[in-house]
């Protein structure tokens, strides 16, 4: 009777302690995946915070050289996957590594001969998987470049419809398309192929293993060195390990196939963009006077002998009118491009008031130099979040005044919600004209010292040219006009003609038309060709 108390205490105490385990197991196991989780988020959003600060930093060369779509998919999948590999993997091997610790203490005990046959086991494993990496990795690289070439190439399809629809490029794309596909597909194959192989030669290794421990298991047994209860025992142990082991090892071929990934994250994280570093010049007034001394510039991606701009050296005057005439082709993109730091000239230096451009702040800088190009861009959201673009605190008084002046409330005032109206993707829902009226506006409204209108009104109606030309110069600013439209410049100051990234005249209107020059006669031919 106390016999069979005693043992159903003991059987109540095995259970209670099997409950306990199980509960105390459950929570950690449930506390380590939680807290893995979260700092994978956490890894992610601070990953995704620092590339896309790093990228916003690059100078244009940089964006020349890699496609909106490369760096897209480097923004979101590399750095997703990266995080998955570190996060995850990190959890899966701290887990296993407790785990196959516990169970090969309990293993060497029951057999050593077993415990150590099973240990082979992994080694030999480790170099099937190490070829297979070497083979994966490159396929791995290949996918993810597929990937984001696909990705580019649906953005520039769907993003340019209008083009592709216009010249009836849709079988055209589409094919495209499928080639993009049909290479992934091939990659994928491939890898499948690399992967069946590697499953096949794996488990092969596994079955001899196994059939040689049973062999020295029936030995041992024989010997009385080991009993049947301690072989099932040790068996029972030994399938979760090897478990454990595999997973360990899947975890470091995991890691080693996206070390190309991480790679190219951290070479853009580690990035610092070839230009000068910005200054901290940020004087409460300005006069506006640009000199360009000698100025010689290259693009990154010309050859050599091909210079944009070669010697060029002109002067924009305070309050004063200056044009900016020349073929296409011929260097005026360039001045602009330059003046707005967007490249840096390789000779000669850019001076604002007496100062090199670099030794300004750049937000000051792009504040104080504003630029209206033809092809204005807007973006997704509300007319006001455009025009207020890259400003803070911002009075709506202010751009209420703007638009006031500029002869673009009217049109505002239609819209269905005002200054609050989605103007859509690129600003999709508004005309050519009314995109570059926000863009006049969205310049005006930072009160600029310098601006520079690039063909900035070819889309309006000679009233609204007039009216815009006239709020610029309503403040004694200096002003950069680069336009084909000889008309708007015959009350220019000064006028700069251009040719093979060379000033080769310069005046004003009348006195260029009296030398019967480059610019008299590229006015003759435009007066010819309109007539």
């Amino acid at each position: 009777m106390i016999s069979g108390e005693g043992r159903q205490t003991h059987f109540a105490s095995a259970v209670g302690l099997l409950i306990l385990f199980s509960v105390g197991s459950s929570l950690f196991s449930g506390l380590r995946g939680g807290i893995f989780m979260c700092s994978l988020a956490r890894l992610n959003k601070r990953l995704k915070h620092l590339l896309f600060h790093s990228l916003l930093q690059q100078e244009m060369h940089f964006f020349e050289e890699n496609k909106p779509g490369r760096l897209s998919s480097r923004l979101h999948s590399d750095v997703d996957r990266m995080g998955r590999t570190v996060a995850l993997n990190a959890n899966v091997a701290v887990r296993s590594t407790v785990k196959t610790c516990l169970m090969l203490r309990v293993m060497l005990g029951l057999s050593w001969e077993l415990t150590l046959l099973t240990c082979i086991e992994m080694p030999l494993l480790a170099v099937l998987q190490n070829k297979y990496i070497t083979l994966n990795k490159e396929l791995k690289d290949q996918t993810q470049e597929c990937h984001a070439d696909i990705k580019d190439l649906a953005s520039q399809t769907i993003g340019g419809i209008r083009t592709v629809r216009t010249f009836r490029a849709e079988k055209e794309e589409l094919r495209r398309y499928h080639a993009c596909l049909e290479q992934l597909r091939s990659i994928k194959r491939r890898s499948g192929v690399y992967g069946a192989v590697y499953l096949l030669c794996r488990r092969m290794v596994t079955l001899g293993i196994k059939l040689i421990m049973l062999t020295q298991a029936r030995s041992l047994i024989s010997s009385g060195q080991l009993s049947i209860g301690s072989l099932l025992t040790f068996f029972l142990y030994q399938k979760p390990m090897s478990v454990n082991l595999r997973e360990i090892m899947f975890c470091y071929g995991e890691t080693m196939s996206t070390v190309g990934v991480i790679a190219t994250v951290l070479s853009y994280l580690d990035r610092r963009p070839k230009s000068k570093k910005e200054g901290d010049l940020c004087p409460e007034r300005l006069e506006g006077r640009i000199v360009f001394q000698d100025v010689s510039f290259s693009y990154p991606s010309a050859p050599a002998d091909q210079p944009a701009l070669k010697s060029v050296s002109l002067e924009l005057q305070p309050g004063k009118i200056t044009g900016l005439v020349g073929l296409s082709g011929n260097g005026k993109t360039s001045c602009v491009s330059l003046l707005k730091r967007l490249y840096e000239p390789q000779e000669g230096q850019i001076l604002l008031d007496g100062e090199p451009l670099h030794l300004y702040n750049n937000k000051y800088l792009h504040q104080k130099i504003a630029l209206v190009s033809q092809n204005p861009v807007l973006f997704s959201g509300s007319l006001r979040d455009n025009i207020v673009y890259g400003l803070k605190d911002c009075p709506p008084e202010r751009v209420e005044a703007v638009v006031e002046n500029v002869n673009a409330h009217s049109f505002i005032s239609q819209m269905e919600n005002g200054y609050d109206t989605d103007v859509g993707e690129c600003g999709g829902k508004l005309s050519e004209g009314q995109k570059q009226i926000i863009a006049v506006v969205r310049a005006l409204v930072r009160d600029p010292q310098v601006i520079i209108l690039d063909e900035a009104t070819s889309k309006l109606d000679i009233e609204s040219q007039h009216t815009v030309l006239k709020e610029v110069l309503s403040q004694r600013r200096t002003v950069l006009i680069v336009t084909h439209q000889l008309k708007i410049l015959e009350k220019a100051d000064h006028i700069i003609f251009l040719e093979q990234g060379s000033v080769v005249e310069e005046g004003t209107h009348l006195e260029l038309m009296e030398k019967k020059g480059h610019y008299y006669r590229l006015k003759e031919e435009l007066f010819s060709q309109s007539s």
